[in-house]
């Protein structure tokens, strides 16, 4: 079969404990001499922009910092972040935080670079051109937002979760220091864990990138599953499967830390080049009709959905099994592939994921209508390797329910 595929990430990529002090070596590097800061009180309040800081500062670099960073942001958050970031007049803007502080740092570059509302760019390669420089600096191991070319808002008034993809969001330098997620509370480091999770499981088991069905003349920032993607699917699946559980349970334990930091980015390396799937598209209106977290929205649907796109992905979902640490040794391929969805059943479980729709007050007869929403998520449901009627979308979540 033949494919024709490619591959992308952040401009530069610095990985390492202790990496953050050299921020501002590498912001002047860009070249950036004002740099617009996009974070939230809590992590002031604990500290971890101090190292980021004094390295901008000992680079000479000039700061304005924005810091009303909220958890699952809004559009309307994003428009008062840019407006903010306009007085200033920024060559960069540094995203500090997990996926919500970096999408709203994505956000704030397109707006200052191209004009208009966030709600203009929401979709899929609707940003027409480049934004100012992003540094993506992450405090927790999830969204893999810092080498990714995606960002996901919440719409107020439709009450959906939504999102754009485009090339052009890719940061231009990501620092992914893992000393910065240990003061990341457990029930954060269990939301983003299980969000990387997603991810890697999403991209490990999309539709093939020769079948994916993009209609003529339509653009997408995804491509479906290639090689490359699989290779960094896999790691991130096998360092979660040993660091996940450590990492919510010891939030000292660095090796834990180190690997999480690790997973999340190589997670969002896959995802963002081959897609996500029918998880984040079932939970982008779940999320949008209750508050929680998108990384415990996608935890607690994982599950059900692997169980719709066994059929399709079996001999996947037996690998993934391995690289969870279930001992599948002689296994039959569909055998294995149970202990895959049995394993992210116990994750889940073992780290505090909500077990149910209706634990995080789903009511029964809104499921018809989130099944619907859900259903014209294009861009997101043409990466699942099973496709999905509007009645079979109410079937998982009946079965979440």
């Amino acid at each position: 079969m033949r494919t024709t595929w490619t591959f992308s990430s952040a401009a530069q990529l610095l990985f390492g404990r202790n990496s953050v002090r050299q921020t501002g070596d590498l912001a002047r590097s860009i070249p950036a001499r004002k740099v617009f800061v996009v974070t939230d009180h809590t992590l002031i309040g604990a500290g971890v922009w101090d190292p980021v800081h004094a390295s901008l500062a000992e680079a000479g670099i000039s700061v304005a910092m924005f810091e009303g960073g909220q958890a699952e942001p809004s559009l309307k958050l994003a428009d008062e972040c840019a407006a903010a970031a306009g007085k200033f007049g920024p060559d960069a803007v540094l995203g500090l935080g997990g996926g919500s502080n970096m999408d709203v740092a994505k956000m704030t570059a397109i707006l200052l670079a191209h004009g208009g509302r966030a709600g203009d760019y929401v979709g899929d390669s609707k940003v027409p051109g480049p934004t100012l420089p992003v540094i993506c600096i992450p405090t927790t191991s999830g969204t893999g937002s810092e080498v990714s070319h995606a960002a996901a808002f919440t719409d107020t008034d439709n009450q959906v979760k939504t999102g754009l993809l485009s090339w052009y969001l890719r940061p231009r330098l990501a620092i992914v220091d893992p000393m910065l997620t240990v003061s990341c509370p457990p029930k954060v480091t269990a939301d983003s864990g299980i969000d990387a999770l997603t991810h890697a499981v999403e991209a490990f088991t999309a539709v093939d990138n020769a079948d994916f069905p993009l209609p003529p003349g339509e653009k997408s920032a995804y491509q479906g599953k290639n090689p490359l993607g699989d290779v960094n699917a896999e790691r991130a699946i096998k360092l979660c499967g040993q660091h996940l559980h450590s990492a919510v349970k010891k939030g000292n334990d660095l090796e834990a830390r180190e690997g999480m930091s690790l997973a999340a980015t190589l997670a969002g390396l896959a995802f963002s080049n081959v897609g996500v799937a029918l998880v984040h598209a079932l939970e982008y209106p779940v999320g949008g009709a209750v508050p929680v977290s998108h990384g415990a929205g996608n935890g607690l649907l994982l599950p059900f959905v692997m169980r719709f796109n066994l059929p399709k992905r079996r001999r996947e979902f037996a690998q993934i099994a391995g690289l969870l640490g279930e001992d599948v040794g002689g296994l039959s391929e569909s055998a294995a592939a149970e202990r895959a969805i049995t394993a992210v059943e116990r994750l889940k479980r073992d780290i505090g994921i909500p077990e149910r729709l209706r634990d995080i007050g789903i009511k029964s007869e809104q499921l018809k209508t989130l099944a619907e929403k859900t259903h014209a998520i294009k861009r997101i449901t043409r990466v699942n390797p099973r496709t999905a009627s509007v009645e079979e979308l109410e079937g998982i979540l009946r079965e979440a329910w």
